[in-house]
């Protein structure tokens, strides 16, 4: 297992070279999706008393393959980083949608699409090392 302070030290040593790379906007990308209403509740909130269309965090639970697409495109481009779809990951933001207890489920879950797709992406094209 690397240590974080190998990590950090990759990262100087990268950024003493070139410049590096984030990804963009999750939402933006997620948007030209073309979703529907079907699309955030899947099976799982299949009877969910309210809409749920927009709460773009919840497509980590229900349509983890879009969320898992968006990160692979972002690092395929170039993105030294990723950031998880957790924009909204919050008890306060997940009330508006009656999807508190889902919380700790939407960050765990968006946590792993994140790091599988660097997995991947490193697998299949030697760039990344962590």
């Amino acid at each position: 297992m690397v240590r974080r302070e190998e990590i950090f030290e990759s990262i100087k040593k990268t950024c003493s070279e070139r410049i590096m790379f984030i990804d963009g906007a999750m939402g933006t990308m997620i948007q030209r999706e073309h979703l529907e209403e079907n699309d955030f509740r899947a099976d799982i909130l299949a009877d969910h008393h309210l809409p749920l269309k927009g709460n773009n965090d919840l497509l980590s639970l229900t349509r983890p393959d879009i969320v898992y697409k968006i990160h692979r495109l972002y690092l395929e481009s170039g993105a030294d980083f990723i950031e998880t779809n957790t924009f909204s990951g919050t008890t306060i933001a997940q009330a508006d949608y009656g999807c508190e207890h889902l919380v700790y489920d939407i960050n765990r879950k968006s946590a792993e699409l994140a790091k599988k797709a660097c997995e991947d992406v490193a697998k299949e094209t030697g760039w990344f090392t962590f």
